[in-house]
């Protein structure tokens, strides 16, 4: 073979290169205009949660800075979009107090979503002894001079999304619904066999998938 063949099969090699990263290239803005035409045209938006109320059955520090819990939440979620689908495949939903988690966390039903449709979660939460920080013991003590006591109720999980029949990969979801209750008279120290209080609160939730 003369140094032309080579130089000839050397030039073929080179165009054969650009042609396939044109095509690559190509192809992925291909893909990214898809990608951006579906977004547009489908509109996504995350779900709208809002915590309707609070039951306090039981809110207890000991003297030896352990907490004690019990509340049933109404939680409402709400798919705003018209052509989405929601899977929640596994949600947990928990209280916390300071940024401390305060009970277990409470796995909620797997649920799908469709269209600009509603679901509405009334589960219990429950924290035993729960061991606190110092500090806690005593925003609590203040939080009941100053009359109100906020606590956050959280969600954490993982969510799907419906298009068609396509169905996406999972999405971490995180919603933080805080919850102000009127700390006054009885409203905190409930025994566990007291009169549960209900306090209807309607709060809209912060919510990041």
């Amino acid at each position: 073979m003369t140094a032309k063949d080579c130089g000839h099969d050397d030039d073929k090699r080179k165009k054969l290169h650009r042609l396939l990263l044109t095509g690559a290239i190509g192809f992925l803005f291909l893909v990214l205009f898809l990608i951006l035409l579906i977004w547009l045209i489908l509109q996504p938006s995350k779900p709208h949660f809002v915590l309707q109320d609070v039951t306090v059955f039981a809110f207890n520090l000991s003297a030896t800075n352990t907490l004690s819990t019990t509340v049933q939440v109404t939680l409402a979620a709400r798919n705003s979009n018209e052509r989405i689908g929601i899977y929640y495949d596994r949600v947990d939903v928990y209280v916390a107090y300071h940024g401390q988690q305060i009970t277990l966390p409470t796995l909620l039903p797997p649920t799908y979503q469709g269209h600009k449709d509603s679901v509405v979660w009334s589960p219990f939460l429950y924290g035993d002894a729960v061991p606190v920080a110092p500090y806690l013991g005593v925003s609590l003590n203040q939080d009941q001079i100053a009359g109100t006591l906020m606590v956050n109720i959280r969600v954490r999980g993982r969510i799907r999304w419906k298009v068609g029949t396509f169905i996406s990969g999972g999405y971490h979801l995180y919603v933080n619904c805080p919850a102000y209750i009127n700390s006054g008279g009885r409203n905190i120290g409930i025994s566990g066999d007291a009169a549960a209080i209900k306090y209807q609160l309607i709060m809209d939730c912060h919510v990041d998938v």
